[in-house]
């Protein structure tokens, strides 16, 4: 009895220990050449057997297999949809390329599908130079999706071949559907297209058929199951979409300038906005320019659908845009994710990426991020190839070379130094709200941290220029412009960056039923001012992107918008500014000119998130220019200490009144301080360099007080 027992207990061990045998981590394999052995991860156990053959240097498979004898085969995958409406499931057509190894060896899979391969067809853009369309003429209908259109030659289909199969991966090059010599019709980013992708894993873990070119059957024998997706702009979107199926064997995504939620790529807050150097795009332009398949007028109905339900005339989100979000799908994800992106990409917006990226953290996805000051599309800098090869062994083949350990985020500052950091934005951000205020004695308005509202109803107007550029209606801020209202900082004593979504609110009225409203933050202290970040809106969304109200000419409302998310650094001695346009000539629809909004500045205000430097934002005071007048002194830049003093004298008091916030008398007594400084200059008795340095303090004073 004790014998039976003890070989039941033993039985039950090692059932349990088959059965957890996917979870016990190995610790080590042998590395092919080097015959060192491999530290593992645990999370692809075949890679520990006979089946698998690498070589591993410093933690990173290293090329051991030729490109010369590399299999290459062209195969149709079988889909789950029928995009066509032709009664039979579509089949997308992809390129194999894998090494040839030795009998019984297996090898994961690099992953990547493209509606690119066969090129672009010439597609006429929407007009953009059109009336809006008030909403209470809008009819109640679906919306569309959102990309940019990619010019030039397409991918080179050797990149990816060339730098892994010689390091033991497959990689497998697709055409989504409705392009080459796939079936089917671009949905632009919908389940079925996320379908069609999705296939080839099926295909790779025995749950879908592939065939030849001459309709024989093909097995995937050769691959562990184990895939990686990687691609840029439209084929870093499609992983993301895969991602959330939570398709089993997908096992990691590097999403490169990707979409998370196309009506974020075509649409802001209820407004039409077009992916940057591509006005007058939208999702039904993207279908056509990508339908390169064979008899493409079985897609006519298709992309006519497409045309009707993005509701370009709206703007508004619904079941259409809904059904191409990424984001609310995040929790299905059983890969890992490493977003990469570029702070400077107006084409697919950084919003992409923040809202991709804080999706991923509340769902404790394993994730990585870079952002580099690019645009559209990757970075080769840092050595970025080689964390992309880390990170690929790491999740595909299970090697420990410690790439998780790592802190998550790697930026790009505008110098082109890089930084790690654990989280973004970063962890220390603070919201800080900077409120609009009139100028003294020039039109360009006050950007302050005091809370204290003047209850006077002070408002400023600016009519609608949409065949002006946003480029043009920045500069020369001091000057009036009939078409931007401009606010300002003092010049920053110290360096200030933000690091998150800047967001806006105005109380506001419009003379018409509708309108665009635009905001810019921008950096002036340069060559030439720079627009860092924007965000745009449609009014008639007040409550929502899903339902427009009626807006009422000459009512006030207010009006509150998100700009596009960045992480900027702003230098000392220059100037953050805000400046508020209506119609954003690159990016939103241009209307008939002549629209008048008028903005109530005592309740308005934009909030930053400042990570540090927010004290050198401040405005200055009396006692700080005693400060800036002694050192002048010191540095001989007055002909005589009286000189000095004279000022001093005036300041002195004026901070007096500072103390007591008698704002009338300290903005007369600065008067008389400005009457004497030019009258110095004039005399001689200060140099230019020394007038300039006051007289930047004296403007920051007075709008301070004003």
């Amino acid at each position: 009895m004790k014998e039976k027992h003890l070989m039941l207990v033993v039985t039950l061990i090692m059932t349990f220990l088959i059965l957890m045998g996917s979870t016990v981590s190995t610790t080590s394999a042998m590395s092919k050449d080097t015959k060192e052995k491999v530290k593992l991860n645990g999370l692809i156990p075949s890679t520990a057997s006979d089946s698998a053959e690498i070589n591993v240097k410093n933690g990173m498979t290293q090329p051991i297999y030729s490109t010369d004898n590399a299999i290459i085969e062209n195969l149709h995958v079988k889909t789950q949809t029928d995009s066509d409406r032709d009664g039979e499931n579509d089949l997308v057509s992809i390129k194999v390329m894998r090494p040839k190894t030795d009998p019984g060896i297996k090898v994961p899979v690099i992953y990547q599908m493209s509606p690119y391969r066969s090129g672009l067809k010439s597609v006429p853009y929407h007009d953009v130079d059109v009336e809006l369309t008030p909403a209470a003429k809008q009819k109640k209908v679906p919306i569309g999706l959102p990309f940019s259109l990619m010019k030039g030659k397409t991918a080179n289909l050797g990149y990816l071949g060339n730098y892994y199969v010689p390091r033991g991966y497959a990689v497998i090059l697709g055409e989504s559907i409705g392009t080459g010599k796939s079936d089917g019709c671009p949905t632009v980013g919908d389940r079925k297209e996320i379908l069609g992708t999705k296939a080839v894993i099926d295909w790779l873990n025995g749950r879908t058929k592939a065939f030849t070119e001459d309709g024989q059957g093909v097995a995937a024998d050769w691959s562990t199951g184990n895939v990686g997706m990687v691609g840029v702009s439209y084929n870093g979107t499609l992983p993301n979409g895969v991602a959330t199926t939570g398709v089993e064997g997908l096992k990691t995504i590097i999403p490169t300038s990707a979409i998370s939620s196309w009506y974020d790529y075509y649409r802001a807050n209820g407004a039409v906005v077009a992916p940057g150097g591509y006005q007058g795009e939208d999702a039904d332009i993207l279908a056509k320019a990508v339908l390169t398949r064979e008899n493409p007028e079985e897609c006519e109905a298709v992309i006519d659908e497409i045309e009707q339900n993005q509701a370009r005339n709206t703007g508004d989100y619904n079941d259409f845009w809904d059904k191409r979000n990424y984001v609310k799908d995040v929790e299905n994800i059983n890969a890992s994710v490493f977003v990469v992106h570029g702070l400077n990409d107006w084409n697919v917006k950084t919003k992409q990426f923040a809202q991709w990226w804080k999706a991923l953290v509340d769902n404790d996805v394993p994730r990585k991020m870079w952002l580099h000051q690019g645009g559209h599309g990757g970075t080769s800098e840092n050595n970025y190839k080689k964390t992309e090869n880390r990170w690929f062994d790491y999740w595909l083949y299970g090697i420990e070379n410690g790439i998780m350990d790592e802190p998550k985020i790697d930026i790009e500052r505008e110098n082109g130094t890089w930084h790690q950091e654990v989280n973004w934005p970063n962890n220390d951000a603070i919201s800080a709200k900077f409120h609009l205020k009139p100028g003294y004695n020039n039109p360009a308005g006050t950007l302050g941290l005091n809370s204290t509202q003047n209850h006077d109803n002070y408002t400023q107007n600016l009519v609608d220029a949409p065949q002006k550029k946003a480029s043009k209606l920045i500069s020369q801020p001091m000057e009036h412009n009939p078409n931007r209202l401009v606010y300002l900082t003092p010049k920053l004593t110290k360096k200030v960056r933000i690091s998150g979504t800047p967001k806006i609110s105005i109380r506001a009225s419009i003379d018409h039923k509708v309108a665009n409203l635009t905001a810019l933050l921008v950096d002036y202290g340069g060559k030439e001012p720079k627009i860092v970040t924007r965000g745009w809106m449609d009014p008639q969304n007040l409550f929502s992107d899903k339902h427009p109200i009626s807006i009422v000419p000459g009512k006030q409302y207010k009006f509150e918008w998100d700009m596009q998310p960045d992480d900027y650094v702003f230098q000392p001695g220059h100037r953050l500014g805000i400046v508020l346009i209506a119609s954003d000539y690159d990016y939103t629809i241009r209307p008939p000119a002549g629209t008048e909004i008028t903005v109530n500045l005592d309740q308005s205000s934009i909030s930053l998130p400042i990570i540090d430097g927010k004290e050198g934002l401040t405005f200055i005071n009396a006692s700080d220019m005693k400060k800036h007048v002694n050192k002048l002194m010191k540095n001989g830049e007055f002909k005589s200490d009286k000189a000095a003093h004279a000022l001093k004298i005036h300041l002195t008091i004026v901070h007096q009144f500072e103390k007591m916030e008698a704002k009338r008398k300290v903005v007369k007594h600065m008067k008389g301080f400005k009457l004497l400084l030019e009258h110095q200059l004039q005399n001689g008795l200060i140099s230019g360099d020394g007038y300039e340095t006051l007289k930047d303090d004296v403007d920051s004073l007075f709008r301070k007080w004003r």
